[in-house]
């Protein structure tokens, strides 16, 4: 009895093991280094901790390209609002750090309205600098989890 339970603890001791060959390596260097937003959107630790997200490397996306929710807050944030929401125009703190760094009180986050959405969503655009400026601005899609920085 207890050979086949030292057996069968070898057997699954080698399967896990088999799993960290070099072929294990090679697949979790590729999947980390080409991971997207939407990948990265599962892996928020590896996100912040990554010298990508701490160097204030982002994707960008530009105004075109965003969806046409996110251009109609851009001109909310340009006039001043009114906004949708109470929440919007709030202190964003930047803290898993994933856009450079500034003084607190630098970004402030605004809703971006999600069609068919019975609350705010998860789009947001995050704006630095003084109010109604919006040349320090980020879109993410993913609350808060990636950023891209809209192009002027």
């Amino acid at each position: 009895m207890k050979s086949a339970w030292a057996v069968c603890c070898i057997v699954a001791f080698s399967a896990t093991l088999g799993g960290c060959g070099k072929q294990g390596s090679q697949n979790g260097t590729t999947e980390a280094s080409g991971a997207s937003a939407s990948e990265a959107a599962s892996q928020p630790a590896q996100v912040a901790s990554s010298p990508v997200a701490a160097s204030g490397l982002l994707g960008t996306v530009t105004k075109a390209q965003l969806p046409g929710e996110a251009a109609d807050t851009l001109r909310l944030i340009k006039a001043g609002g009114p906004y949708p929401f109470s929440e919007d125009g709030v202190l964003f703190r930047n803290s898993a750090q994933l856009l450079p760094q500034h003084p607190r009180g630098y970004y402030h986050a605004y809703t971006v309205r999600t069609p068919g959405s019975t609350d705010r969503g998860q789009r947001r655009v995050v704006c630095g600098g003084p109010r109604k400026q919006i040349g320090d601005c980020y879109y993410t899609d993913d609350y808060y989890v990636s950023f891209r920085r809209i192009a002027e």
